[in-house]
């Protein structure tokens, strides 16, 4: 197996997965401890282009959106700024 290999940036190699005849993957178990992953918990799922797939879990992902939610007329402000500073 090979080992963890941690990067500067907070990146993490956990190993490998095979996809089985059902098209379930087993996350191996180094990662699902390093992200506190539990049997049932609801990940989603996105494709990057043709070639990648990345994993988040939905927890995550609901306060990310609710924190950009509770900023969003801040983000709106520095994006306004941003265009007319273009022109």
């Amino acid at each position: 197996m090979i080992k963890n290999k941690r990067k500067k940036n907070g990146e993490q190699f956990y190993g490998t997965a095979t996809i089985g005849e059902k098209g379930q993957i087993v996350i191996p178990s180094e990662a699902r401890k390093a992200m506190d992953l539990k049997k049932g918990e609801k990940l989603l799922v996105f494709g990057m282009g043709s070639e990648m797939i990345t994993f988040t879990k939905l927890s995550k992902m609901e306060r990310f959106v609710s924190h950009l939610t509770d900023h969003l007329n801040t983000i709106r402000a520095v994006l306004k700024k941003a265009e007319s500073s273009k022109k």
